[in-house]
């Protein structure tokens, strides 16, 4: 017999479950005082050297007599077992409606003995606000602290003393961008972030899997705007498919043939266009692309005002004030023909993905993870652990319906949610993209169906209106997963009528996404009914499906038009049904492959990145900054003496511009030039000689070390900056690349350690200039003004 690991560790987990249940009665007896004591007692036994896990069943019985008493709720057995699968650094798949959010109070309780640096991280800043807060009033009164990490009305926080509380309800965005701009500060005591100890992520797919391809990245100093976007725009559009450019077999991906190449060589009237030369020109063209052919309207994004606004493609809610990075947001601007927007450097940059992998213990809930296991292990090492339900799951899974074409479904879908709306059933309709949840909207009330339509309310409200989805009449249509993290609870006489029933009008790119769907019907034991309606129409059969079977469509309509086939009648037999789960499996397939791939792209950054913050916190930490920028010297002035071509005329002009504005070569002996070693110790010696001029005005080391260490952080962020930027773009370049005749991943890497050279030697040159060339102001209080060049 195979041995089950999962089942091993599902027994080990159920045994500490019973024995935290064992001490129910005897922690029903204790005072409140008495409860409350447990916390001093346990962060005495933990300064004393005592594991966490030592005291866990201890700290679950005590903080789940907290939440009865706080909150009125005492978690049931599945949940503490949830609780436990959650310390021990794992995802914990609980149904919808199984009570997470309880669940979460034991081991963030449990963690949050050790102090500041835990974090449970929602989905949205609504949900963060609202656990904060009712949830918090159980840590306060079991003497721990805890707090919000985002604001409810946008109000500047002080995050300094909210990440000093032990527990901290935030967003995955919010605790990311902070993690980034602690890395852009020039004191170390300016930083917001303590340790990064222990992360619970509520809807962990949604965050590790769904969200995890696009970047954090922040945005700034503005870049010289290119006037490229327009004109290689118009280029774009004026070529063949299949002739000059090309598509990947689900459409995501496009790239320009050899022939295509060749046509923009001849009409451009230049040579090698894939060279470094023309490296500019060659990323917008790439950029015109992919805007025009791979971005679409109305799914990606929208025009409103002559103003481009991206679509979450969780909820479709337009995400006001955010851009797509390296350019890629001005040639959607370029394609749409709407005024370009100021395109932006990217200053700091890290994908969920990477940010996640950093913390000590990283745990996770959501209602579907099972069908990712790998995934969650093959990336995260998060094994996965499916906690029985409280109550049995009645919920009826219908088998999908499936129709030739969109608009028989579409009839289909109104009739069937007319059905339900005249016994006042509620339901759920889920569509694919905002356009869709559009057209079901007007042809809902063509038909007379009042309904809510969520795609673009502001998360509060978004929360309500899904929280009364399942009263009675109530008709919901969302787009994806709007609404994730809030019940759906039945309202009066809703149980009788069959409970809610949730449709989903296509299979999404993942069957995970179709099963949180599911979920939101027969929470708790309640009854419920799921279906799908699909056709052989929808974005992802024509995205994924093989060739034959745009024939296959072919031979169905010649069989409506010759009579063969009734119009609106479903396909039977296995094969329209085939057609739909294996093109939902490809989608699946290349999308994971995706994930992975952006992960080994990013990793490249990360070691960068990682070498990049930790000298960064080395020089802000040290005292004495003068071994270090000798060691700068030294490494750039034989570097810069081991170059070809020096003459009289660039060293003097090198001299000027980063070592002394008032250096002349009266005296200079060409024969220096002869040795570079000899070059070395003459540029060596004149800055030397400046430096002595600033000590003259630094009259003392604390005042020298400080103009060091801002040299060296200037220095350093604006040669990171830099290089972030350049790897952002450098993405764009090679993953248009057919795959065929390149590696991405290969060619990113080799041409991101040349960058990663570059920008080195960026750094030590400009540290020398802002130490040297730095205008120094020292005011009546000994303070000191640094004005860099």
């Amino acid at each position: 017999m195979r041995f089950d690991f999962n089942d091993f560790r599902l027994r080990k987990y159920s045994k500490i479950t019973k024995k935290i249940l064992a001490l129910d009665k005897e922690y029903q007896q204790l005072t409140d005082e008495q409860l409350q004591a447990k916390t001093i007692l346990f962060r005495e036994k933990l300064a004393e050297g005592a594991s966490l896990e030592s005291i866990l069943v201890e700290a679950y019985a005590t903080i789940r007599e907290a939440d009865y008493r706080i909150l009125g709720l005492k978690p049931f057995e599945n949940q503490v077992l949830g609780g436990v699968i959650l310390h021990y650094g794992m995802v914990a798949q609980m149904n919808t409606g199984e009570g997470k959010t309880l669940t979460a109070t034991m081991p963030m309780y449990l963690n949050g003995l050790t102090g500041p640096g835990n974090f449970l991280v929602t989905v949205n800043g609504y949900l963060a606000n609202r656990d904060a807060e009712e949830i918090g009033k159980v840590y306060h009164w079991m003497g721990l602290t805890s707090a919000a990490g985002v604001s409810p009305d946008e109000e500047e926080l002080d995050m300094q003393a909210i990440y000093n509380n032990d527990i901290v309800y935030t967003t995955n965005s919010a605790l990311g961008f902070d993690y980034l701009t602690d890395n852009l500060v020039e004191n170390a005591t300016d930083k917001k972030l303590n340790d990064l100890n222990f992360a619970l992520v509520d809807e962990v797919d949604s965050v590790l899997l769904d969200a995890a391809q696009t970047p954090l990245v922040i945005s700034g100093s503005p870049r010289v705007q290119s006037n490229l976007f327009n004109s290689t725009d118009r280029i774009v559009k004026s070529l063949q498919k299949d002739k000059d450019y090309e598509f990947s077999e689900d459409l995501t991906s496009v790239w320009f043939t050899k022939e295509g190449i060749k046509h923009l060589e001849e009409y451009l009237g230049i040579t090698n266009l894939v060279s470094k030369r023309w490296s500019d020109l060659y990323r917008h063209l790439v950029l015109a692309l992919q805007a025009n052919y791979t971005i679409k309207r109305n799914q990606d994004y929208v025009v409103v005002d002559d103003e481009v606004l991206l679509l979450d493609s969780e909820n479709g809610r337009a995400l006001t004030g955010m851009k797509r990075e390296s350019g890629i947001h001005q040639a959607m601007e370029a394609k749409e023909e709407v005024p370009l927007t100021e395109q932006t450097r990217a200053m700091a940059s890290i994908t969920l993905q990477n940010f996640f992998k950093m913390f000590k213990k990283l745990s996770g809930m959501t209602g579907t993870a099972v069908t990712s296991a790998r995934e969650f292990m093959d990336v995260y090492n998060l094994p996965v652990l499916k906690v029985p339900t409280h109550k049995p799951n009645i919920r009826i899974d219908r088998p999908d319906i499936v129709y030739a074409t969109m608009d028989e479904k579409i009839e289909a879908t109104v009739k069937l949610v007319k059905k339900a709306y005249e016994v006042q059933r509620p339901v759920l309709l889920k569509t694919g993209s905002l356009s869709l949840s559009r057209l079901y909207s007007r042809v809902l009330l063509k038909n007379g169906i009042v309904h809510n339509v969520l795609n673009a309310q502001s998360e509060s409200k978004e929360a309500m209106i899904v929280a009364d989805a399942g009263q009675a009449g109530a008709i919901t249509v969302a787009t994806s997963m709007a609404g994730r993290g809030t019940d759906i609870k039945l309202g009066p006489g809703v149980k009788e009528k069959g409970g809610l029933l949730v449709i989903g009008t296509e299979r999404m790119n993942s069957r995970r996404v179709d099963d949180q769907l599911r979920g939101r019907a027969g929470r708790q034991g309640d009854p419920g009914e799921s279906i799908f309606l699909v056709s052989l129409e929808d974005k992802v059969v024509i995205e994924n499906a093989p060739d034959w079977v745009d024939k296959y469509r072919m031979r169905l309509a010649q069989a409506l038009k010759e009579g063969k086939r009734k119009y609106g009648e479903p396909l039977r037999g296995r094969r329209a049904k085939n057609i739909v789960e294996r093109a939902q499996q490809a989608a699946d397939t290349k999308a994971e492959s995706a994930r992975k791939s952006s992960v080994k792209m990013d990793d490249i950054l990360r070691i960068q990145r990682e070498m990049i913050y930790d000298f960064r916190d080395y020089v802000m930490a040290n005292g004495d900054l003068g071994e270090i920028t000798q060691r700068i010297w030294d490494d750039f002035f034989k570097l810069y003496s081991s170059g070809k071509g020096i003459t009289r005329d660039k060293l003097s002009d090198f001299i000027i511009n980063n070592l002394d504005y008032n250096y002349s070569d009266e005296q200079f002996d060409s024969k220096i030039l002869e040795n570079p070693e000899q070059v070395e110790q003459y540029v060596l010696k004149v800055a030397k000689q400046k430096w002595e001029d600033q000590k003259l005005i630094l009259d003392n080391e604390f005042k020298q070390n400080y103009l060091k260490r801002l040299s060296i952080l200037k220095a350093l962020d604006v040669a990171w900056i830099e290089q972030v930027d350049n790897l952002s773009q450098l993405k764009t370049v090679v993953s248009s690349r057919s795959t065929g005749q390149h590696n991405p991943i290969f060619e990113y890497e080799k041409e991101a350690m040349n960058s990663f050279r570059q920008m080195r030697k960026a750094f030590w040159q400009n540290t020398i200039k802002y130490m040297l060339l730095s205008d120094l102001i020292v005011g009546k209080n000994e303070s000191i003004r640094v004005e860099f060049p």
